[in-house]
């Protein structure tokens, strides 16, 4: 990034991406709000950030990722989300789904660092193998093997079933 005009702009054509992913993974809007504005203002402050190694919709998606997991690692939002999952719900469709993604969230929460970014590119964005290789810059088969230590630290951690989706 060069100026602020390069990421004004990047925000314009980006924006509504990050706040997307950011949706995704949090499952809230206001926080969801707070993280967009949180790396666009990051990058005004540093811009030197973004290196141009990768594209730059690349290096946002990734830096939302990190930014979305660090806020799940918080005691609040974990208490919250736990909150959340207790409530009634207005539905009761919608109750099997809140509940799997509160018991998700709350899995994520207490993954170590390292096996919850690949967890939430396989899992919950239903990537492949390749692409998660691709978005961190490693093998399929490290991305295989990071899978597979999340499945046994979820069995171990006693949530869900742990087997891969088909």
């Amino acid at each position: 990034m060069r100026s602020n005009g390069d990421i004004e702009q990047l925000y314009r054509e980006h924006g509504h991406l990050v706040l997307r992913r950011a949706r995704q993974v949090l499952g809230e809007e206001q926080e969801a709000r707070d993280v967009l504005q949180e790396l666009f203002t990051s990058l005004l402050h540093r811009p030197g950030q973004f290196q141009g190694r990768s594209q730059a919709i690349t290096f946002l998606y990734s830096a939302t990722t990190h930014l979305c997991l660090n806020r799940l690692r918080n005691r609040r939002t974990r208490l919250k989300l736990v909150e959340e999952a207790m409530a009634p719900r207005q539905s009761e469709v919608e109750l099997p789904r809140a509940e799997r993604l509160a018991e998700a969230r709350s899995l994520l929460s207490r993954l170590p660092e390292e096996l919850r970014e690949v967890a939430v590119y396989y899992y919950f964005d239903e990537m492949t193998h390749e692409e998660i290789a691709g978005v961190m810059g490693c093998s399929r088969r490290h991305v295989g093997n990071q899978l597979e230590r999340v499945r046994e630290q979820v069995l171990r951690l006693g949530g869900a079933s742990g087997k891969e989706r088909s």
